[in-house]
Formats: structure tokens, sequence, C-alpha cells
């Protein structure tokens, strides 16, 4: 048992510290996204399943009625593999440990949870209020679409059940009818790819453990990654210089390709357009893919070796 705590860790503080941030200075993610999401995806499955693996393991090794309960159905040839008798002094702590990270991290994710939930239904009131009927001339077959008189020009998916376009006046006055189109193809692409759960779910793990890399980078490069896998979305459809030229129209007013902070996603986004990076084979994409999703289970079998070993 103690190996296999000690196997765990390592693997868990691996995929948590130099993992990401070798990931974060490569340059790959930024010609498949989707493929990077996956990636980011599998690396924090694999830290979660080691904390809770290990936090099976070393409560089964504290707790007695844990033990009954974990291995009542195997063979005692399986938990004698296990050696849960001879836990460690340290396994106690760890235990405590892992469970208040356990408890920790549920609670901030029903947090998350919470307020999107709130902030949707307000942004709903709020449009019900505001919106007026769709106006006629408007080309139909774009899916739910509310249309705001707002001379402000702007455009973005509300989640939810189902998930709601909204577009404002200014932006069908001064988008042309493609670069509506590409609009409405990117935010459709939001809505599609469910890209509300991942942006949930790194907003509640980076508030929560601030101080672990994979989880600051996983929540800033979801962030970044959603929106360039949906321009990717939109340019498919509508070709990339009408995506381009969308974006610079509908963000112009905020100073799309300004060097500020806060805009310079928006310059990259354009300039990624405007001049398409090479993008990886079928070959390399698959393995890649393939590769990310073999490495949540090697907490599964650092767990079940001994039981395996023990059965064989």
């Amino acid at each position: 048992m103690t190996v296999c705590l000690l196997l765990l860790s390592v693997l868990a503080l691996t995929a948590a510290v130099p993992v990401p941030r070798a990931l974060t200075r490569a340059a790959w993610p930024e010609r498949e996204p989707v493929v990077a999401l996956w990636v980011w995806q599998c690396l924090v499955a694999t830290v979660l399943l080691c904390c809770l693996t290990a936090l099976t393991l070393g409560a089964a090794a504290v707790f007695q009625t844990v033990r009954d309960r974990v291995f009542a159905p195997a063979p005692p040839a399986v938990t004698a593999a296990y050696d849960l008798s001879a836990a460690p002094p340290w396994a106690t702590a760890l235990t405590l440990l892992l469970a208040c990270g356990a408890a920790w991290t549920t609670a901030m994710l029903a947090r998350e949870l919470a307020e999107a939930r709130r902030r949707r239904g307000q942004a709903r009131a709020h449009l019900r209020e505001r919106a007026p009927d769709l106006p006629a001339g408007l080309p139909a077959g774009r899916g739910p679409l509310l249309v705001l008189e707002d001379e402000y020009p702007d455009a973005w998916w509300l989640p939810g059940h189902p998930a709601q376009l909204v577009v404002t006046t200014g932006a069908l006055h001064r988008l042309t009818d493609h670069q509506l189109d590409a609009v409405l193809t990117h935010e459709r692409g939001h809505a599609r790819a469910r890209h509300d759960w991942l942006l949930h779910l790194s907003t509640a793990l980076a508030t929560g453990f601030p101080r672990v890399p994979l989880f600051a980078h996983f929540c800033d490069q979801t962030h970044r990654l959603v929106e360039l896998a949906a321009d990717d979305t939109a340019s498919r459809r509508c070709g990339h210089l009408t995506t381009a030229l969308a974006l610079i129209e509908l963000n112009q007013h905020r100073g799309v390709l300004s060097c500020s902070s806060s805009h310079r996603l928006l310059g990259e986004r354009v300039d990624r357009l405007l001049e398409p990076p090479p993008r990886l084979g079928r070959r390399h994409r698959a393995l890649t893919t393939t590769v990310a999703a073999l490495v949540p289970l090697l907490p599964l079998l650092i767990t079940f070796a001994p039981g395996l070993t023990a059965l064989s």
C-alpha cells in the first residue's frame, strides 16, 4: 500500500507541476485547440483520479469500517496483497489532507455552479425585458436567436436548455450577412461543444487551488482555447477572412488590434485567422488524443496492481 501511495503522489505531482508548464510553452495547441483542450482535461482527470484513489486506499488503511466495505467482495489474497494493516504513520495525515481537499473541491464546484445558475437566471430575466420581436427580414434558420435593441455591436451565447444566441441591432447594422453568419456560427460552436461546463470546472479548480500550477494554467488555457476552437468552427463554414473581418468589425470599438493585455487575445485571434498556422496531420492528432486518453488510466493501474497480482 505504501508503494501505491508513493507512486500516486509522484504521478499527481508530475501531472500538476512540470507537465502543464511545458504544455503552455508548446506551439501546437494554437494549431489544434480542440486536441489541446482534450489533453488538459486528461491531465486534470489524472490528478483528480490520483487523489481519489489515494484517498480510498488511505481511508481503507486507517479506518477498519472503510476497509471492510471497500474490500468486502475481494478474496482474502487481494486484501493481504495491499498490506493495509501495516499503514505508515503519515497515511493518516495524507488521508485527512485528501479528504479536506475533496470536500473543498466539491464545495468550489457547487458554488461555481450555483453562481452560474444565478447569473444565468438574472441574464435571462434582463434579456426578456429588453428583447423586442425578431425584426422582419432577418434570415431564418439560425436557431434560437434573441435580438436586442442596442447601438452597441455585440453578440454572445447564453448557456442553458436550450442555449440562447443573443445579437444586438448594432451588430446587425455593422456586419454583412456572411460576417453575421460567421459570428453566429462561432457562438453556436460554443453551445454545441458545451464550453460552459469546461469554463465552470476550470474556474472552480483555479479558485479553490490557486497555487496549483495545473489548475491555474487549465483555467487560463481553457478560456483561450475555447475561443480558438470556436473560431475554427466559424472559419471552416464561412472562411478565415470572413471570420477575421467579422471579429474586427464586432470588436473595433474595443481596440481589437491594441496591445492592451485585456484585448491581446482578440489581436492574436485575428492574426491567427489571417495567417492560419499549419495543422497537425491526422495520425499525429489521433496519436496525441490516444496517448492523452491513456494517461488517466495510470492511477487506476497503480491502484489495482496489487490486487491483479494477487489474483494471478
